[in-house]
């Protein structure tokens, strides 16, 4: 049978929102609420001459927001929309399982303002043999400056964790070594599946280095997430003989669970290059899911708004080269899963819109779409473009103009 589309790129530019949402007022940066905040906007702003994105502005991206640099043109070969997003939270896997159809109605546990309980850090030391050092929220690469070197002399773990729900642990890769430390964060993944102590993340953070100022960390970070609490659209592509070809920390958001394939990234323009990679030499029919951390892991969180633009910038131009290299029948589909302003006070996510841009080669009467309900319409569209039926219990409804345009 033929599908309208035989080959679908979905690459999550991760916390570009483009827009607070209705409700963000209800979600907090410390003392400071969401509202107002605006990822691409503000960047734009605060960057000299606002944001060159030249292939991302030709596909309509400027119908979306006033974003400076940016202009309205006319882009018969993609649409572009906004969504909303209709689970309760703004963190990766609550934005990323909702692409695939998942509602997620509870929060995950976070642990920002307080460290994890001593009850937990306790266990997690007697059943692991290692002395917990840290225990509170963090930047990666600071926690390192100030507790590296005591990890190293004492072979103890670096406990620290984030306004996401996670729960990170950093290890010298000479000193505890990488399996040693990859066990110790499967024990604190059994631990943390109590519900008093649910993070959706345990993240192993390896790194290198002779002391506080060459610390670096290592490509070997090793996500063990919650599993998705139903299938999602990747199940029903992969039950049904589809491919589901997962590029950077995809494979991990939902726990192998719906993967097909998977490769991982050691940064933005390692990804990008093993997706146009994919585009060139890889033919299959199904999904390629792409996540892109740097922007928010890199200059989201750091607070680095001249960073997060450039990094916009780079990106823009390896759309321009992926666009190149795209068959007749193939889509790809620009989005997010969440704000990250960083010109907004506090280091945490920002609860936005994001934007969906969606350009194929075959694409004659692309045009701006009303905004969407759910960010679930993503998998949703997918689904119906290989004439797969959307399980009742997942949220997100198919774009009919973007099937229909190419019929």
């Amino acid at each position: 049978m033929s599908h309208p589309y035989k080959r679908v790129f979905v690459i999550v530019a991760d916390s570009a929102g483009i827009g607070y949402e209705p409700d963000a007022d209800k979600f907090f940066n410390g003392e400071h609420s969401d509202w107002g905040s605006n990822t691409f906007v503000h960047i734009s702003e605060k960057m000299p001459n606002g944001l060159n994105i030249p292939n991302m502005n030709a596909l309509g991206i400027a119908d979306l927001a006033d974003i400076k640099g940016t202009h309205k043109v006319s882009h018969p070969h993609s649409y572009v929309a906004r969504a909303r997003e209709l689970s309760n939270g703004k963190d990766t896997m609550t934005g990323h399982w909702e692409m695939m159809g998942v509602l997620t109605t509870e929060p995950f546990k976070t642990f920002t303002d307080t460290g994890f309980p001593k009850e937990l850090i306790d266990e997690l030391e007697a059943k692991t043999g290692h002395k917990i050092i840290g225990n509170y929220a963090a930047s990666g690469t600071e926690i390192l400056k100030e507790l590296g070197e005591e990890q190293m002399r004492d072979n103890s773990l670096i406990v620290y964790t984030s306004s996401d729900s996670v729960l990170q642990i950093a290890a010298h890769e000479g000193v505890t070594g990488v399996p040693e430390l990859y066990r110790c964060c499967e024990i604190a993944r059994e631990i943390c599946m109590k519900p008093e102590w649910m993070v959706g993340r345990v993240i192993a953070r390896p790194y290198i280095g002779e002391n506080k100022d060459n610390f670096k960390r290592t490509s070997n970070r090793h996500d063990l997430a919650l599993k998705p609490t139903i299938p999602t659209v990747m199940n029903v592509l992969q039950d049904n003989g589809y491919m589901v070809d997962c590029v950077g920390k995809i494979g991990d958001i939902f726990d192998g669970y719906g993967v097909v394939k998977t490769q991982k990234t050691i940064s933005n323009e390692d990804g990008m290059d093993k997706t146009i990679e994919e585009v060139k030499n890889f033919d299959f029919e199904g999904l390629c899911f792409v996540n892109l951390v740097e922007f928010d892991s890199e200059y989201g969180h750091r607070r680095n708004v001249i960073g997060y633009g450039e990094c916009l910038e780079r990106f823009d131009k390896r759309v321009g080269e992926m666009m190149k290299a795209m068959k007749e029948d193939d889509l790809l589909i620009i989005t997010a899963d969440h704000g990250n302003d960083p010109t907004w006070p506090g280091t945490d996510h920002t609860r936005e819109k994001v934007p969906l841009i969606m350009y194929s080669p075959s694409i004659k009467n692309g045009c701006y779409l009303e905004e969407r309900e759910s960010f679930g319409d993503i998998g949703a569209t997918v689904l119906k473009n290989f004439g797969l039926k959307k399980p009742d219990n997942l949220v997100g409804k198919p774009m009919e103009e973007l099937l229909a345009d190419n019929r």
